[in-house]
């Protein structure tokens, strides 16, 4: 993991050199979700009936497979065709927000944007689940001029440097003589060709390919192998390289990792377990992860590993959310116990903490100056850390205590401060603030538990937290211990 963070960190390195390209060609659709309330069983049919409270749409297809690139730091140009209509827009718009190129992305008026809505009830105001998938779409192949102005677009982009990615869904635009076409051009220049393939039997036409990556279905059907352990992985890569002359098939498996393996043999590359939200977009941000990673210069071996980290990540969210590169960091280092800093400032820190809360974390939240660290310190925090199982400990900054205690204060300066309480086992995580109150904090990480020490009746934050179910806890300090009591007694002695 440390030698795997280290490529990371090479690979992020570059993409301010602009050599993280992309040309993305494949299938870009419109995800709609209709999400609702399930409150009730039709008297018409023994179905649920979905009270519509909002309308969602984002990127799909070929579109969710950029945004993951473009998350991950690498430039893409799109390459597909939309309808001459408003849900192209919806397609469009997204990429261009986060960079992506969309000169490629051809308007038909005679073929509209493929739309898959999918129908989100919650029961009980509680656990989304789909309820029932619509595809509305046309899947004939290309016209010929169409499919021309298509191959052109990725000739025109395509250098020694950039990755050639197919994300096939069997829409109709990587038809057989235009995958060749396009794989063609990327060889006459020494491109890679990374394909992630459609769910069909005949795979001829991604030959020339540099590597495919089906999922354990795609696989067995590609492969004419029922995949059910790492021979019959190896079995059905040796019939996918056959057929396309591909270098190397990564099989996706879901929980088990993949499955990387070329002519000569094979090996099963784990990953970490997963509490799966959705299964929906893994295999982009598998895609998107071994595309950049290739890009930079990774080999394919550490690129694996690292997407699958992306994909796993990618699976414990709802919907598809682009997987971001400090992300992938975070969970490397994580992984290998050397986690960020426990001194963030607040933006990362409310990310974390969503992460926490994603694994069924409990945030506790207490705020002071904290000014000579001594036990009363300590023993207070210790007791704090155990109302749950995270504690964010939030100081006033230099000015904030000057503004508290006068000008004299604090005795030792906030980033030391910081480093003391980040150096206590209790504490997960230290943020500094220099408002006079923690409020405009405790909105934005919105805490299980604030817990504060004292005998003062007012509670700043109380009110908020409470507002939204958070629980308010207040501690007793050890008698006699303050920063206060400290510092006269040390004038005392001279």
């Amino acid at each position: 993991m440390e030698r795997l963070l280290d490529i990371f960190d090479e690979i992020d390195g570059m993409d301010a050199t602009g050599r993280l390209r992309v040309v993305l060609a494949g299938d870009f659709m419109l995800d709609e979700y209709v999400h609702g309330d399930v409150e009730r069983i039709s008297q018409e049919a023994p179905i649920p009936v979905l009270r519509v409270t909002k309308r969602d749409y984002r990127g799909g297809g070929a579109g969710n497979a950029a945004s993951a690139i473009a998350a991950l730091g690498g430039r893409v140009e799109c390459v597909g065709v939309v309808g001459a209509d408003w849900q192209a827009n919806k397609v469009i718009e997204p990429l261009a927000a986060v960079g992506a190129g969309t000169e490629g992305l051809v308007a038909l008026s005679d073929r509209p944007t493929t739309i898959k809505t999918r129908y989100v009830g919650l029961a009980q105001h509680k656990n989304p689940h789909q309820i029932l998938r619509v595809d509305d779409e046309v899947t004939s192949p290309l016209p010929a001029d169409v499919a021309k102005k298509l191959i052109h677009a990725v000739a025109a982009a395509l250098d020694k440097d950039t990755i050639l990615a197919f994300q096939d869904h069997n829409k109709g635009v990587l038809a057989d003589a235009t995958a060749q076409a396009m794989i063609a051009a990327a060889r006459k220049v020494g491109a890679k060709v990374v394909v992630d393939p459609a769910p069909v039997a005949n795979i001829a036409r991604y030959r020339g390919a540099t590597i495919l990556t089906p999922n354990r279905h795609e696989a067995a059907l590609a492969g004419g192998v029922m995949i059910t352990d790492e021979a019959s992985c190896q079995k059905a890569v040796r019939n996918i390289i056959k057929i396309t002359g591909a270098e190397a098939v990564v099989i996706t498996l879901d929980a088990q990792g993949s499955y990387l393996g070329d002519a000569d043999g094979g090996r099963l590359i784990p990953t970490a377990p997963r509490a799966v939200a959705d299964g929906t977009g893994a295999g982009d941000a598998v895609m998107a992860m071994l595309c950049v990673a290739l890009a930079g210069g990774c080999d394919l071996a550490a690129a694996v590993e690292l997407a699958n980290v992306a994909g796993g990540l990618e699976v414990e969210r709802f919907g598809v959310v682009p997987v971001t590169r400090d992300e992938i960091r975070d969970e490397l280092r994580r992984r290998i116990g050397l986690r960020r800093s426990k001194i963030m400032d607040r933006k990362r820190l409310a990310q974390e903490l969503e992460r926490i809360r994603r694994d069924g974390g409990t945030v506790v939240f207490t705020n002071g100056c904290f000014d000579l660290l001594h036990m009363g310190h300590v023993n207070y925090l210790q007791q704090a850390r155990e109302h749950g199982t995270c504690l964010v400990a939030a100081i006033n900054s230099d000015a904030g205590v000057q503004r508290l205690k006068g000008p004299k204060r604090p005795v030792i300066g906030q980033e030391e401060r910081a480093k003391m309480l980040a150096s206590l086992e209790c504490i997960d995580f230290v943020t500094i603030f220099d408002e006079d109150t923690p409020d405009a904090l405790l909105e934005l990480l919105r805490p299980d538990i604030l817990v504060k020490g004292g005998s003062t009746d007012v509670i700043v934050g109380k009110d908020f937290v409470e507002s939204y179910g958070g629980k308010v806890q207040r501690l007793d300090l050890v008698a006699g211990m303050s920063t206060t009591d400290i510092i006269n007694r040390i004038l005392e002695t001279h």
